[in-house]
């Protein structure tokens, strides 16, 4: 029996070699790549992830911008940040010695009508002019916050990808804060007016509209708030 086995299988071996043979020596064998039978293939869609509301009917769902948001800078190696964490950032003893530092990424105009006290100014579309005032704290703070007028704005975004790339910054160490000046203001945070460590702190809430490198910047002044204006 496992005799007749064996002559079967050299058998099917043997006439399935001379078919592959005679197809490729025919004028009219057959293109075994080839598709003879397209649009006929079966294209499975990946399943919608769903969610049961309360009266248990199934619901796509969807993803926040800020889990958008999220998802990008983490796939451009960049981590987001929100108002609670920048605050702790802003308080942390470190910063006193650069140790955690926050860059501007605005343009002269907006950072010198305010910005988050103590921060450096690094304006991507002109780094020859920045460049050697945030170098050093760069490449030895521990952690840095980038920012800008949050919303639409990607400023902040595209200088802390330039520095990292330019300086070999571990992308451990940056951070992006999404709310940006306009969330900073609106929080009654202080702010710091004219050039880093002017002394002049106040808390003018801003409104930035029309973008990142065009929008007006309105001031409204705080009850109590003598602060004299930065000198343009």
């Amino acid at each position: 029996m496992k005799r007749v086995l064996q002559e079967g299988a050299l058998v099917a071996v043997v006439g399935a070699a001379l078919a592959f043979a005679a197809n490729a020596l025919s004028p009219r064998g057959l293109l075994l790549t080839k598709n003879y039978f397209p649009g006929t293939g079966v294209t499975l869609t990946p399943p919608v992830a769903a969610a049961t509301n309360a009266n248990g009917a199934a619901t796509a769902k969807t993803n926040s911008p800020t889990e958008l948001l999220s998802a990008r800078f983490r796939a451009e190696g960049l981590q987001l940040t929100d108002s609670k964490r920048v605050a702790q950032f802003f308080h942390d003893p470190r910063r006193e010695q650069d140790g955690v530092i926050f860059i501007d990424a605005r343009d002269e105009e907006h950072y010198q009508l305010g910005h988050i006290p103590g921060a450096y100014h690094f304006d991507r579309f002109h780094p020859e002019n920045y460049l050697t005032n945030v170098l050093q704290v760069c490449l030895t703070a521990q952690e840095i916050v980038f920012y800008c007028n949050g919303g639409e704005c990607d400023d902040s975004e595209h200088a802390a990808i330039m520095l990292r790339d330019s300086l070999g910054i571990a992308k451990e160490k940056l951070f992006v804060y999404g709310g940006g000046m306009t969330e900073w203001a609106t929080n009654g945070l202080p702010i710091e007016l004219g050039p880093r460590n002017s002394g002049q702190i106040t808390n003018l809430v801003q409104t930035t509209v029309t973008g990142s490198r065009t929008g007006e910047t309105s001031r409204v002044r705080a009850p109590g708030d003598n602060t004299q204006e930065p000198k343009k």
